[in-house]
């Protein structure tokens, strides 16, 4: 895949609830460099799915689904008061919705179809091509940009993932218990790590970051002196 040489990907991949939005965001604010949530994307058109109708069940209609995502855009805007990229579904703020756990259930699914993942990728190396960016996701550095200049993998165990997960869902209002959304960890690593199509792995050149014991300014500081490396 062909992208300008004068731009600078940084793709951070890796399990579910390691922050990877939340560190990706810092990185973008303190280089200055866009940020792209790929798992925002995903999140996006679970969402729309789910409001059309197309997960019934715990099921997709695929052909529906298919139809679904030609009426489908998602955009990102800064917020210059927060100082973050927001998610836009169809030009509205969805940035809180696509949080929920009724989202969270589901996404791994959709994010598993073939067509999905062909139709995001797409759009993700297009930004990728414009200028420097950083995105996270699953399969950043192995498959939307496999010849990315920094690629990292994070990870955590699964119960400080879980517990992380459970404060924000309660922080948010949300009715759930720690055994719900740890057995909901669980199951997104499954799905992610065993789907035929760009399943999430460590490619060889990342760098991986253990996160389970380290504070956000410990993990922004090894981050941001791997990126300064290449010359960003």
């Amino acid at each position: 895949m062909e992208k300008d040489q004068k731009t600078i990907v940084v793709a951070v991949d890796g399990y579910s609830s390691t922050g990877k939005s939340t560190i990706a965001k810092m990185i973008a604010s303190r280089l200055r460099i866009t940020y792209i949530d790929t798992g925002a994307m995903y999140r996006a058109v679970t969402l729309a799915a789910l409001r059309s109708g197309v997960i019934d069940g715990g099921k997709v209609d695929l052909e529906a689904l298919r139809e679904c995502l030609k009426n489908i855009h998602i955009g990102f805007r800064y917020n210059t008061a927060t100082q973050v990229y927001e998610t836009y579904l169809n030009g509205e703020y969805v940035e809180g919705e696509i949080r929920s756990m009724e989202v969270s259930n589901q996404v791994s699914m959709v994010a598993a179809v073939d067509f999905v993942r062909e139709f995001l990728v797409a759009q993700q190396r297009e930004l990728g091509k414009r200028e420097n960016v950083i995105m996270d996701g699953r399969d950043i550095g192995s498959v939307v940009f496999p010849d990315a200049e920094v690629k990292f993998f994070m990870t955590a165990s699964p119960e400080v993932r879980a517990e992380r997960r459970y404060k924000e869902l309660r922080e948010k209002g949300e009715n759930v218990s720690y055994e719900e959304v740890e057995a909901n960890v669980r199951t997104r690593d499954y799905i992610d790590t065993h789907r035929e199509v760009s399943p999430l792995k460590q490619t060889e050149d990342a760098i991986v970051v253990d996160n389970s014991c380290m504070s956000i300014e410990e993990e922004l500081s090894f981050m941001i002196s791997k990126i300064q490396e290449v010359g960003m």
